[in-house]
């Protein structure tokens, strides 16, 4: 980022937060590949963290997102009326997310839209869970706490939380059908850039029809995160855990969450366990997130994405769980 852009930043938080201190320190936050995450630091002590959407700050260009429709669950999760929403939601339930200072819409500002937030100091569930277990080990039953407590939350349809509180509707007439339709055109892409799956196509196209005609339909759903790995929650000084990223929240399927859960946090899920899974439902959607990790990443690779090592691993990891599927 060059003077001009931090310089920029430095009048937006001075304007937004009316804080007369000067801003001494601009960096870039490694992850975030659909919005800009930057610490800013006041006058060498206070921190904030500003989020920035902008299409120069999301490496998913228009051809890499899945869909831009808001009634597809799995629309493209980025913009500021999504953080929103979802920040809303998950302060009046009571789980932990970093406290909003600020946002502007409007561009006045900053290009594009901008949001400061508290920059919580701990380190992420996942650098505690590689350094110390034990300490990571109540951060985790709180963090599965919040997850019942949003798994409570009901809404009789299923999409993004900003979607439903502005009365959208859906346009599939129920999630698994939202997860079959995804996973075939996943499965359609993943074979279109990796000759790999030709000899599985028939057998997986298969095999996903079979696994979803075996689902009962369902009238209810609940509030997910909706990629919840622990580099997606902060610890604070408390031990309590911070959910961030939260833009594609929604409401969905719990198995659907498990289903991401089970691969992010894999022996330490079972502290996370909320309501009883139906094991169609699961299987169905285990498959489809595995194809998802394929295609997703190989997608996001036509651009510029900067570790293209670590999204090329994930790629192959989950075509190589997914050709282990059997109906």
């Amino acid at each position: 980022m060059s003077r001009e852009p931090h310089t920029r930043l430095a009048r937006a938080l001075t304007a937004l937060l009316q804080d007369p201190r000067p801003v001494t320190g601009v960096q870039r936050l490694r992850g975030g590949s659909k919005k800009g995450v930057y610490r800013l630091t006041l006058d060498h002590t206070d921190t904030v963290i500003a989020y920035l959407w902008h299409s120069t700050e999301d490496y998913w260009h228009p051809g890499a997102a899945h869909s831009q429709d808001p009634a597809d669950p799995f629309s493209h999760a980025s913009g500021p009326h999504l953080f929103t929403a979802a920040h809303r939601a998950l302060t009046d339930l009571g789980v932990r997310v970093p406290r909003l200072l600020a946002h502007d819409t409007t561009g006045t500002h900053h290009p594009g839209a901008i949001a400061l937030v508290q920059d919580v100091p701990g380190p992420t569930l996942e650098e505690l869970l590689e350094r110390d277990p034990a300490a990571a080990a109540p951060v985790l039953d709180r963090l599965g706490a919040f997850l019942r407590t949003m798994h409570a939350t009901t809404h009789p349809g299923f999409g993004k939380v900003h979607h439903l509180t502005t009365g959208g509707r859906p346009h599939a007439p129920s999630c698994e059908q939202t997860v079959l339709d995804r996973a075939l055109a996943d499965l359609d892409e993943a074979a279109a850039r990796d000759a790999r799956l030709h000899p599985h196509h028939a057998r997986l196209t298969s095999a996903l029809h079979t696994l979803a005609h075996r689902i009962t339909p369902r009238r209810e759903h609940v509030l997910i995160h909706g990629e919840l790995g622990p580099d997606h929650v902060l610890v604070d000084t408390d031990g309590t855990p911070v959910l961030i990223d939260i833009e594609g929240m929604m409401f969905f399927d719990a198995e659907w969450e498990h289903s991401f859960l089970r691969l992010r946090f894999g022996e330490h899920h079972p502290r996370l366990r909320t309501r009883t899974p139906d094991p169609h439902r699961s299987a169905l959607y285990d498959l489809a997130m595995h194809l998802s990790l394929v295609a997703g990443p190989l997608r996001l690779l036509e651009g510029d994405y900067p570790d293209r090592a670590f999204m090329l691993s994930i790629a192959e990891h989950h075509l190589a769980r997914a050709l282990q599927t059997t109906a």
